[in-house]
């Protein structure tokens, strides 16, 4: 409580149920005076797409670039990278509510934007399937809509289930998959365990060939022949898209099963990696992608 003392008046009375939902796992959300937002930027494409599922999209006054579903997302301001936010651009839509996805950033504008005196709420992101209806219900509960976000939850819950049983019913050998986020200084930076490839790969019902390491690290070629990974997944579309072909003239992964193959698979990075409400539908269509023979999307 040392810092809700350092702060003033009036950001003492915003900051003050903030801080004690962040103590208490979030029971003061239906106190907070950020439930009845008009004004809200939405920081994260996953917490933007949520917003957008329950029905709040008009109550959304900017989003950031990784925002980009639906396409209505492109007509709302925008503030720029999730990790390279400016306070002063954020604070200039005038939100009386700013909900961001964990890992936002730098710290020093989410430090000038938390003492601000503008409702702020940070959703958790854990890397698994299992925590996306609880990611719905945080930022249901952020805005009001608890109920709504309740029952988006459990729909959810239920087509990840079908899902999970769909795959345990496959009988063909679980293929190795290597998600590859971009390519540095000739070596492959890898999604390990821990991250969100790692989770729609085994939802989909794939092997994680990077699963020795944790978090996405550049594997050495050494490393990369060990993986022996039979497909290359990528996102499509962005800075860091990478091409089959450029995947493939590393010889690395050029001598890989998914090399002499050409097994090489592209998909939109929010749908694939966002971990959100389409996250059930993302891994039967990359399984359907995986394993043609056995499910169909």
């Amino acid at each position: 409580m040392d810092l809700l003392r350092s702060l003033g008046t009036t950001a003492r009375h915003f900051a003050a149920p903030l801080l004690i939902a962040a103590l208490t796992g979030g029971a003061a959300f239906a106190q907070s005076p950020a439930t009845d937002a008009k004004r809200i930027v939405s920081v994260g494409g996953t917490v933007t797409e949520v917003l957008y599922a329950l029905g709040q999209d008009p109550r959304i006054a900017a989003v950031d670039t990784t925002s980009v579903f639906p396409a209505a997302t492109a007509n709302k301001p925008n503030v720029g990278y999730i990790r390279q936010l400016s306070a002063e651009g954020v604070l200039s839509q005038k939100p009386d509510l700013i909900i961001a996805e964990a890992g936002a950033g730098p710290a020093d504008a989410l430090a000038i934007l938390k003492a601000s005196g503008v409702p702020f709420v940070t959703i958790p992101t854990p890397p698994q399937a299992e925590a996306v209806p609880d990611k719905i219900r945080a930022v249901g509960a952020a805005v009001g809509k608890a109920e709504e976000a309740e029952t988006l939850a459990r729909a959810v819950d239920g087509e990840l289930a079908a899902v999970k049983a769909r795959i345990a019913a496959l009988t063909v050998p679980k293929k190795r998959v290597l998600f590859a986020l971009s390519l540095a200084n000739g070596r492959v930076m890898a999604a390990g365990a821990d991250t969100s490839a790692d989770a729609i790969i085994r939802l989909a019902g794939g092997v994680n060939a990077a699963a020795s390491v944790s978090g996405y690290k550049p594997l050495s070629d050494e490393a990369v022949i060990a993986a022996a990974p039979e497909v290359v997944l990528v996102m499509n579309g962005g800075a860091m898209h990478m091409t089959a072909e450029q995947a493939f003239a590393l010889p690395a992964l050029q001598a890989s099963p998914a090399g002499k193959a050409k097994a090489f698979i592209a998909m939109d990075g929010l749908y694939l990696l966002g971990l959100g409400p389409r996250t059930a539908r993302a891994a039967l269509d990359l399984a359907a992608q995986l394993y043609p023979d056995a499910v169909k999307p």
